[in-house]
């Protein structure tokens, strides 16, 4: 993220704070592994560079939404928002864990991911069985342990609080966690569909988008926390209409660095996604552009490379260019610029008070417009 968004999470003790719960966090987790038994304790080491490398994004919408429907620094209730960012970053390492097996990803925020990193231990160290099925079980089990963190951290969170207010706090954390699980085999589900209706697949591809990415990075975080600021059900509705298309103009810009971005920022090989067969709505444009244009060689090489796990730096150079000249690139773009214009329409709506409001328009750009 730019700069303008690390100065955000810096402020008012948000990353301090949520570091420190997370800190907390995983002295504890270390205590109890240590504790079942000291073999086990690469899984907390893993658990530890996950969350050492976020940029709090999600933490930063809720605790700015808290500020912006009525929250106050320093009083009682900010450290439950502070520890419900915890928990947020707690569940996105999770995913992230799982997510990185699923798409046999080889690095994660410029480091190798989890399930390779262990299946080299293995190999290295010259164990029985097959590295890979040890590093991708390590992996998901890393998961499985992140989302009990998570499950953990919020249950503290919400500890103390008003009924009616944790209440409201748990539906949302809830419908994110089920909803993130759901989108992730409509992923799935859509990367073993054959190429058909355009429509049919750009619609697919939008589901996915909403479901996986773009309710969970933005708008729940910012629904999370005007609950925990007490907020009735039409500020929420109004963080709602914020946070949606905000959400899928941040999913769209990724997929744009998924494949035109540098990897020395990303932190991801650029093509990765196009190996993995990702159903991006770009993928979706450029198919529909070419088919329209008449352009069957274009649609035939990209019906046929995307989802190719063994595509050369030349091949992933040729779908990144054929992406480019069906004009799918700019129509994304485009899209990206209403979703944009949809969400400062919602903003300017609102009335929520300085500073939040300032901070979360500047939260709002810098997710946007980003490079990695």
């Amino acid at each position: 993220m730019p700069t303008a968004n690390t100065a955000l999470v810096d402020r008012e003790n948000l990353r301090e704070g949520v570091d420190a719960a997370l800190a907390r966090h995983v002295a504890s987790l270390r205590e109890t592994v240590l504790a079942i038994g000291p073999d086990a304790t690469p899984l907390v080491d893993a658990v530890e560079r996950m969350l050492a490398g976020g940029k709090r994004l999600r933490a930063a919408f809720c605790y700015w939404s808290w500020r912006a429907h009525g929250g106050t620094p320093g009083d009682e209730r900010e450290a439950a928002v502070l520890r419900t960012g915890a928990a947020l970053e707690l569940f996105q390492a999770a995913a992230l864990f799982h997510d990185d097996v699923m798409d046999d990803s080889s690095t994660r925020r410029g480091l190798p991911t989890a399930h390779r990193v262990f299946a080299d231990e293995h190999r290295t160290s010259q164990r029985r069985g097959e590295a890979r099925r040890f590093g991708d079980g390590a992996a998901i089990l890393l998961g499985d342990l992140a989302l009990v963190a998570s499950d953990e951290e919020m249950a503290h969170a919400l500890a103390g609080l008003p009924a009616p207010v944790a209440r409201a706090a748990r539906t949302v954390f809830d419908l994110m966690r089920t909803e993130v699980t759901v989108g992730q085999y409509l992923d799935l589900v859509a990367q073993t569909m054959p190429w058909g209706d355009p429509a049919d697949d750009e619609r697919r591809a939008r589901d996915v988008v909403r479901t996986k990415a773009a309710r969970y990075s933005v708008e729940h975080p910012l629904v999370l926390g005007a609950a925990l600021a007490g907020a009735d059900e039409e500020a929420l509705a109004g963080c709602r209409a914020v946070g949606l298309p905000l959400g899928e103009a941040f999913q769209l810009r990724d997929d744009l660095l998924g494949v035109l971005g540098d990897p020395a920022t990303t932190g991801k090989p650029t093509g990765d996604d196009l190996r993995e067969g990702k159903r991006t709505v770009l993928v979706a444009r450029a198919l529909a552009l070419a088919t329209q244009a008449g352009d069957t060689e274009a649609a035939a090489a990209l019906a046929r490379g995307v989802g190719d796990p063994g595509l050369d730096a030349d091949a992933i150079a040729e779908l990144t260019a054929l992406l480019v000249r069906t004009g799918a690139v700019d129509e994304v773009e485009s899209l990206i610029d209403e979703l944009r214009s949809e969400t400062f329409t919602q903003i300017a709506a609102r009335d929520w008070p300085e500073p939040a409001r300032s901070a979360l328009v500047a939260l709002a750009h810098a997710t946007i417009d980003r490079a990695a």
